[in-house]
């Protein structure tokens, strides 16, 4: 669970690190703050290419997070299948998608009231 003295933004900093040292693609974070009863403040959503990739993705920011923050994920839910892994940091809720799998939910299409911000790729 994260400490109250780890901040927001270094959780974010550090998980987008982890999913761009696999290079997870498709890097979105919707900002959840302004919409009313959410369970959390942001959504980090990215693409892996197969399960392999997902499940990298999953434990490079898992080790990233633990290694820069000690911090660990409250609860890790779908990595068995590895085509939508939900990482719950609390106040930052990490999806890894496989592409098909994204674009069933379209989870960007169901919160469409959050501000949306896209991470380049570096590569």
């Amino acid at each position: 669970m994260v400490k109250e003295n780890v901040s927001t933004d270094a959780l974010i900093t550090q998980i987008i690190a982890g999913i761009e040292d696999v290079k997870g693609n498709e890097i979105t974070i919707l900002d959840l703050r302004d919409i009313d009863n959410t369970v959390t403040s942001y959504f980090i959503i990215c693409s892996g290419t197969s399960n392999t990739q997902v499940n990298a993705i999953v434990n490079s920011v898992q080790r990233k997070v633990s290694k820069e923050l000690q911090e660990n994920a409250w609860h890790v839910e779908g990595a068995q299948q590895a085509e939508w892994v939900l990482m719950d940091y609390v106040d930052v809720v990490v999806h890894v998608f496989q592409k098909q799998t994204r674009e069933y939910y379209d989870l960007e299409g169901l919160w469409g009231d959050a501000k949306v911000s896209t991470i380049e790729s570096t590569y």
